[in-house]
């Protein structure tokens, strides 16, 4: 069994769309920036309004805003990111269950449900508050 680790929303402008639901959902707030994440971004020529990946923390779920240029048709908007102990033994319990497999990486799965929607099983780490 899993939990939801994150919401992962595919959007054009991260920062914007961050901002927007931590304003309207109580409790959420954009997770804050350390120097290390800083250096990170301008070393790939980013910053924090322009960061590729921008997180919203609350009482639920947290929440991922990525940027995917353009609308794809053959991939969820919103999806989740599940958190799991043992990747493998949960993909072969979730095809079971009749969820099809996308695409195997080195740190997590995407697979569909039974009626095509795209989540993702993630691998459980240490450094991952859960």
């Amino acid at each position: 069994m899993g939990s939801i680790q994150e919401i992962v929303f595919d959007c054009e402008n991260p920062a914007n769309l961050a901002n927007f639901w931590a304003e309207i959902l109580e409790g959420y707030h954009v997770r804050d920036f350390d120097q290390v994440a800083v250096d990170r971004l301008a070393a790939l020529g980013f910053n924090p309004e322009t960061d590729t990946a921008v997180f919203a923390d609350g009482p639920g779920p947290s929440m991922c805003f990525q940027n995917v240029e353009g609308r794809r048709y053959d991939n969820n908007r919103v999806h989740f990111d599940i958190l799991v102990q043992d990747r493998a033994e949960e993909v072969e319990r979730l095809t079971a269950a009749g969820a099809a497999v996308v695409q195997m990486l080195p740190t997590y799965a995407v697979l569909r449900d039974p009626e095509g929607n795209q989540f993702c099983l993630v691998d459980a780490r240490e450094d991952i508050a859960a």
